[in-house]
């Protein structure tokens, strides 16, 4: 047999996979002994090794034996830019400690294939599983986690047992906070978009706003539904400018909605932050990416799912608060009239 594979190229598990006609983890079998191998499909498998001259990684070799040193990330995000903090900082936490990471996407709302997912991950020998939201408040996925004995992270949701570890910010207070530099730089109408039904961080966040709201005489927080999605803010923001009484500032629960409200004030003809200021909530790169930049909510994403990752490698029940940062950018300025 000659090999298609170029002896210049370093070659990987899936090359040997592809010329034999298998499947890598039936390649990872084959050099790792397993027995569960047919005697042909060894052979062939084994003749390829030898031909382009394969050298399987030591680190893979010892993370592939007995599904050993894995742990999985769920994800049913519709946020890119919070999935890519998450990403990089379970990522990031797993390679510190020496873990193999899989990602499983999952259906948010969806119960069998939320189960699904969790037992693809548990079939694939995760041990621990990170679950960021909204999946760390469902039924559906905690109850499948519990079943598999998987030992679990969620992240920006409380513990629903005592079996979870939570890593999430107080979001009461961090709204609370953003809310009161709105109210101290002189804004009296502000309006406020919710995020998702199912996750408390909405009704957190909308707590906390109203809360400040509640301390200044004549101050009111209009309140419109959003899902976390960029198109949410955009049509609430709509809604909002549409009011009798505008208000001078927005405040989204992310900063996706944040980003489209503030695509919403320029296609009604107005300026950010002249007409109407806008804050959002997470601090993920989007936050600096649009213009004018979002005073935001720092909700370290990446960190918490680096230490998710880490408590799941190490064992131990590292939980707890996790500090949050109001960060200050272009979007906010006092109110014009």
């Amino acid at each position: 047999m000659t090999s298609k594979i170029g002896q210049g190229r370093n070659r990987t598990m899936g090359d040997i996979a592809r010329l034999a006609g298998v499947s890598p983890m039936t390649v990872s079998r084959v050099v790792n002994g397993d027995a569960r191998v047919r005697e042909a499909t060894r052979t062939r498998v084994e003749q390829i090794i030898r031909e382009t001259g394969y050298v399987p990684d030591p680190a893979a070799r010892i993370l592939a034996r007995a599904g050993a040193g894995r742990i999985g990330l769920l994800y049913a995000n519709p946020s890119n830019a919070y999935l890519a903090e998450v990403l990089s900082g379970a990522l990031e936490g797993a390679r510190s400690v020496g873990l193999l990471l899989l990602i499983e996407p999952s259906q948010a709302g969806a119960p069998e294939e939320e189960r699904e997912a969790v037992q693809r991950l548990s079939a694939g020998g995760a041990q621990g599983v990170i679950v960021p939201p909204p999946l760390g408040e469902s039924r559906a996925t905690l109850d499948a986690i519990a079943k598999s004995r998987m030992k679990a992270v969620v992240l920006a949701a409380p513990a629903a047992s005592e079996d979870l570890v939570s890593l999430k910010v107080d979001d009461v207070g961090a709204a609370h906070q953003m809310t009161r530099h709105l109210l101290d730089m002189g804004h009296r109408v502000i309006g406020f978009i919710l995020g998702r039904e199912d996750q408390s961080a909405s009704e957190d966040r909308r707590r906390g706003a109203q809360a400040a709201v509640d301390d200044v005489e004549g101050a009111v927080l209009q309140v419109e539904p959003g899902d976390f999605t960029y198109r949410s803010g955009f049509e609430a923001g709509r809604r909002l400018l549409a009011q009798a009484r505008r208000p001078t500032a927005i405040f989204a629960s992310n900063d996706d909605m944040a980003a489209g409200a503030l695509a919403a004030v320029h296609a009604a003809g107005l300026s950010t932050p002249r007409d109407v200021s806008i804050v959002g909530f997470d601090d993920t790169y989007l936050a600096a990416s649009v213009w004018p930049g979002l005073t935001t909510i720092r909700q370290p994403v990446a960190a918490m799912a680096r230490r998710a990752a880490i408590i799941l490698g190490r064992g131990g029940e590292n939980s707890g608060p996790v500090a949050h940062e109001m960060i200050l950018r272009e979007s906010t300025s006092p109110p014009s009239d």
